[in-house]
């Protein structure tokens, strides 16, 4: 590293032609002789819908010594900063008396991430991503974002009345006040560095071919930065930039796309006909945000609760809550196999570029917190007991990775939860149901 007597300002962006884009962590933004300088902190949430087939998630053993079991071995290269938890459960979100076994998809969506039992009319309680928010996104340009890969025009009520946003969404900024996700990758990216000057499709076509990229109209400034940072900020810079413009050639190659075959209520243009495809773009989108500190918190959907969506890549044509509904068919459990362990796969993707990212001290993966899991452990049984979550990252380290800690089954998620905010240093005293922090240290 260099040491610089003056340093560039944490918050520097590259401007031109009306594009303000901001830069990654960079060397040359470490104040002189600070090498104590500290990351931010960070938190990512992964959901699956539907619940998980538990047979091939929860290891055998606990401790250091367990093995990685089925589902996720796709990310057994992030074992040693692999955290599975067992045991933990949100019944907060069983059904009270009164309401039957109406809505099971709407009340787990509605707990995950409040430990508050949802009313049907749409009130619960603040969702965990969202407190976390509010402190530390006090330090960036969002707050926070929440992304999915489905639509959000399904509105008002659902299955026996029941507010449809309790599947829609996990994000509650307040008891009453849903966050719905964005799904559209165009979207996205302007979000975080800037719209077109015009939402008349002819002029955004325009603007692209003119200026080639989003992008180019910051080259000039990048090189005359360069000109004034040490070799590995020259090359930190370079890989930042190439990866942007990687991202804005995939979402024009996406708008370009025919989606003749597919509905357009399901796929409006300019989202990636393949679901995998549009995983990964969406996961870059996420890495660039944080790489850039446009945010600190991200939530991302993999699919809404009670997904119908299919999956003839990996040969599977059933419908992924249908098949959750699996009554102990052998057939059918091993297809639910399948799905979660393509979803792990596709996580890989994400925590393999956190884990190649630099930033302040590390990775980017070193300095986060990413929770992965599902609203349900059985999907057949609706089951919100014995949760199946991982957390994975560094934590800035206060997570120790690389153990599978099992918990007494009557140990509420919220635990957990509280728990995350104390390492994330946010002094909170109670979050929804909770009754007080888990111990995360290694089994001795």
């Amino acid at each position: 590293m260099l040491i610089f007597k003056k340093s560039i300002p944490r918050r520097t962006f590259l401007q031109g032609l009306g594009a303000s884009v901001a830069l990654p962590m960079l060397d040359a933004m470490t104040p002189a002789l600070s090498a104590g300088a500290q990351a931010p902190k960070r938190y990512s949430l992964v959901y699956a819908p539907n619940g998980m087939n538990m047979d091939y998630w929860t290891p055998a053993v606990t401790g250091k010594n367990f093995e990685v079991p089925g589902i996720l071995k796709p990310i057994a290269a992030h074992r040693e900063q692999m955290l599975v938890i067992s045991g933990l459960n949100n019944s907060a979100g069983d059904a009270l008396p009164g309401e039957g076994e109406s809505a099971p998809h709407e009340r787990a969506g509605g707990v995950y991430l409040t430990g508050v039992h949802p009313k049907r009319e749409g009130n619960t309680g603040t969702s965990i991503d969202q407190i976390i928010a509010q402190q530390l996104g006090k330090q960036t340009q969002l707050a926070s974002l929440e992304l999915g890969l489905h639509n959000t025009d399904t509105v008002g009520n659902c299955e026996k009345g029941w507010n449809c946003a309790y599947r829609m969404t996990l994000s509650w900024r307040t008891p009453t006040t849903p966050l719905p996700i964005e799904y559209r990758p165009r979207a996205v990216f302007e979000r975080l560095f800037g719209d077109s000057s015009s939402t008349d499709p002819k002029v955004r076509l325009e603007r692209i071919h003119k200026e080639k990229s989003l992008l180019d109209s910051v080259t000039a400034a990048a090189s005359r930065m360069m000109k004034s940072v040490g070799n590995e900020d020259r090359i930190r810079l370079t890989e930042y930039l190439d990866g942007m413009r990687d991202v804005e050639r995939r979402i024009q190659m996406a708008e370009k796309q025919t989606t003749n075959s597919i509905p357009s209520v399901e796929r409006p243009s300019g989202i990636p006909a393949a679901f995998a495809d549009h995983v990964k773009l969406m996961f870059d989108l996420q890495l660039l945000a944080f790489q850039t500190d446009m945010t600190r918190v991200i939530t991302f959907m993999m699919g809404p609760e009670q997904s119908n969506r299919t999956f003839q890549e990996i040969g599977i044509a059933d419908v992924h809550h249908s098949l959750s509904h699996h009554q102990h068919d052998p057939e059918k459990l091993q297809k639910i196999f399948r799905i979660n362990t393509y979803h792990t796969e596709l996580l890989s993707y994400y925590l393999d570029k956190l884990k190649a990212t630099p930033d302040v001290d590390g990775s980017l993966l070193d300095n986060m917190i990413v929770t992965y899991g599902s609203s349900m452990s059985d999907g057949n049984e609706h089951l919100l007991q014995n949760l199946p979550l991982v957390l994975l990252g560094g934590g800035s380290g206060k997570l120790k990775g690389g153990q599978h800690l099992k918990f007494p089954d009557a140990t509420h998620v919220s635990n957990l939860y509280l728990t995350l905010l104390d390492k994330l240093d946010i002094d909170v005293e109670i979050f929804g149901d909770s009754t007080g922090q888990l111990n995360l240290l290694p089994i001795a």
